[in-house]
């Protein structure tokens, strides 16, 4: 199984959504949680994962979930050396899931972050991973169902956790 997580907030109250799949291709997710998470950390920062963090772990632990990847919205590495949020969940998680963080918008260049251009999109999505070889997680993102920039599932979570769809 896969998993795709991504977290939105209105003032301290966190919404949090993850979508699970079976395969890198598939158009729809077999299964959808949502969860709230009032007081959330403030925002820091280059300490975001600090806020949405505990959100993605507990959501993980509520429902048992055991997947073999996850992706995040935003990125493992800030830099060479800085861990982003997939890298926090990563060593949270005991390096025994591989994370692949994909952002909408570019933070640095550096050598551990691959732009991804994916249907018709002149803009690139921006991938990095650990725990799975980062060509390997760029072509597994490219290779998602979906016509536009933005993958179908991973616009799902999006708007899941928007709360423009439901469940």
């Amino acid at each position: 199984m896969i998993t795709a997580f991504d977290t939105h907030y209105i003032n301290d109250d966190a919404t949090t959504a993850c979508v699970c799949f079976e395969d890198w291709t598939d158009a729809v997710s077999t299964q959808d949680f949502v969860e709230i998470t009032h007081n959330v950390a403030p925002y820091e920062p280059g300490k975001f994962y600090k806020r949405e963090l505990p959100c993605i772990v507990s959501l993980l632990q509520k429902h048992n979930l055991q997947p073999e990847v996850i992706i995040v919205d935003g990125y493992v590495w800030l830099d060479e050396n800085q861990i982003g949020l997939g890298g926090h969940l990563y060593n949270e998680l005991g390096g025994k899931i591989p994370v692949i963080g994909v952002a909408k918008t570019k933070f640095k260049s550096h050598s551990k972050v691959k732009e991804v251009l994916r249907g018709n999109s002149q803009t690139p999505l921006f991938v990095s991973a650990i725990g799975i070889d980062l060509d390997e997680a760029a072509q597994h993102i490219e290779n998602m169902q979906g016509n536009f920039r933005l993958p179908t599932l991973l616009k799902k979570v999006d708007q899941l956790c928007r709360r423009i769809v439901t469940i």
